[in-house]
């Protein structure tokens, strides 16, 4: 029932976000068409009741206009989590009833969830240690890790964990996919650091590494097609284009990484990297490299 619940919450959410602002008319008419509603209208004390439960748990402010009588999101900060779980569940809604057309959706596989992310999240929320084996791809040997979870972030269809690693002490990062035998260590209570922040420690980066360098000020050439890609997904937030005739510019602030590497790369000649020269060189010896597999 409480599963249910949210479901309608998160309906509320997104019919009103797509339509921008809507009436109550419209929207009963857009509830009669959801598979949530069992072909039974939604009465006025129900929609308050729906609004303020979704308010309550989302942070969103759900407000009338009365001059028009529609209602609309009220522009507040909203945390990331609850964006991805309104967007997540609101995905799922659509595609709870397709099985007459299913052969027709095609989804990307995350199978790095499934065992481990729910064990991570609760010993996440008892502040406890977890102890698992893990193997790198860089090592032939699986190492055996403690560590202290502090937060969990998905990238490019795989979940990680960020954490301190208690033997090396220092904070490391570890792949769920490559993990086994991953136990939670009651008798192991950690104190998670006042002030620490998930957001700033990956705030100069591109994907899941990171490193100690400080950020530089990268300057990208892209031609037009590929710009567009840029224009939808930025790399960064620091993202800013200047428009040309026939390329555009892209800056950024941001830390040179293995993952911005291999993701300027896969740009290929669509990208030419201006600045830092640092950068620059290491992409050209990398393209190099690979010139001469061939």
């Amino acid at each position: 029932m409480a599963h249910d619940l949210i479901n309608r919450y998160i309906w509320l959410i997104d019919t009103i976000r797509r339509y921008g602002r809507i009436t109550l008319e419209e929207l009963g008419r857009q509830w009669l068409r959801s598979p949530l509603s069992d072909g039974k209208p939604l009465p006025r004390r129900t929609f308050h009741h729906y609004r303020i439960g979704a308010e309550e748990m989302f942070g969103m402010n759900i407000q009338c206009d009365r001059s028009t009588y529609e209602y609309y999101i009220e522009d507040t900060p909203q945390s990331e989590l609850h964006q991805w779980l309104v967007d997540a569940t609101a995905l799922t809604d659509t595609l709870r009833d397709t099985s007459d057309i299913a052969g027709r959706v095609v989804l990307e596989y995350v199978p790095s969830a499934r065992e481990h992310l729910s064990t991570i999240i609760d010993a996440m929320r008892q502040n406890h240690c977890i102890h698992f084996a893990y193997r790198s791809y860089t090592r032939s040997q699986r190492s055996q890790v403690d560590l202290e979870p502090y937060f969990v972030k998905i990238f490019k269809q795989l979940w990680y964990v960020i954490g301190y690693n208690v033997k090396d002490k220092m904070i490391k990062t570890y792949a769920l996919d490559r993990m086994s035998e991953l136990v939670i260590l009651a008798d192991k209570p950690f104190d998670y650091p006042e002030g620490f922040s998930p957001q700033e420690f990956f705030k100069d980066c591109f994907g899941i590494t990171t490193n100690q360098n400080e950020p530089k000020r990268i300057m990208l050439r892209v031609e037009p097609t590929q710009a567009k890609y840029f224009r939808a997904l930025p790399l960064h937030p620091s993202q800013q284009e200047v428009v040309h005739d026939h390329y555009s510019i892209f800056s950024y602030r941001m830390r040179i990484t293995y993952d911005l590497r291999e993701e300027l790369l896969r740009h290929g000649s669509a990208l030419e990297v201006l600045e830092p020269p640092e950068l620059k060189l290491m992409i050209k010896e990398e393209l190099r490299k690979a010139l001469e597999q061939y």
